[in-house]
């Protein structure tokens, strides 16, 4: 099956690729991977500057607030076919306040597998991969060890994206508790992210408790997706 791999890209226009970011790309395109970038213009002028192929250009696919519609249903038909694709946007990290966001929504719905190449900030990383609207989301840190059970529930019932993170062995029981309080919304765990062993779950608390049932001990950020839609 192939996948959806994010590409975060540095802030600054002056500041170059990095070693990972560039090899990864230029063997992606050798080996016939979708390359999909924000803005025409601004992807030509930095995949220039960071010397990969001149000839990748011609075959980006641009996903933008004007496109996304189209190019969505293309990049998903792509995906589909068994062709790997790389997101990135103009800069910084794709699906982030983005419109890759409802990419990456379509493909967890359609169990197409999302990834990303490092990233610096997990919380960010996390919230980006879920697939959830993030133009407002509310960071809720790590679970108080006393009145678990009232602290969850308040949280609960904030309306925005909300991202959790506690230890790693309290991984079941935090999940076994949003069940408990009746959680309603769409539940993601980032699990080892950027690492070989990362784990991507997502779906209503009882799936993603059945999913992760035998997996415990291991570094997670929880994201409930918003009330008013993924």
């Amino acid at each position: 099956m192939a996948k959806l791999t994010l590409v975060p890209t540095p802030i600054s226009d002056h500041k170059p690729w990095d070693a990972e970011t560039i090899e990864t790309l230029r063997k992606a395109f050798i080996g016939g991977s979708a390359i999909v970038v924000e803005e025409h213009k601004i992807a030509r002028r930095k995949w220039i500057a960071n010397g990969l192929p001149r000839e990748a250009i011609d075959k980006f696919i641009c996903l933008n607030e004007h496109t996304k519609v189209d190019t969505n249903q293309q990049v998903l038909s792509l995906l589909k076919s068994g062709v790997d694709t790389y997101l990135m946007s103009d800069c910084g990290l794709p699906a982030f306040c983005d419109p890759g966001q409802e990419l990456v929504d379509i493909c967890h719905n359609e169990r197409i597998k999302v990834t990303a190449l490092s990233f610096p900030n997990s919380v960010i990383l996390a919230l980006s991969l879920s697939g959830f609207k993030s133009d407002t989301f509310f960071f809720g840190g790590f679970i108080p060890r006393e009145n678990r059970l009232k602290g969850l529930k308040q949280l609960d019932q904030r309306r925005e994206t909300v991202i959790l993170m506690d230890t790693p062995y309290r991984l079941s029981k935090v999940l076994e508790e949003l069940k408990q309080i009746g959680v309603k919304r769409q539940v993601f765990v980032g699990i080892d992210l950027n690492c070989d062993s990362e784990m991507l779950v997502r779906g209503t608390i009882e799936q993603v408790v059945k999913d992760l049932n035998n997996v415990n001990k291991r570094e997670f950020v929880l994201v409930l997706g918003p009330y008013d839609g993924r």
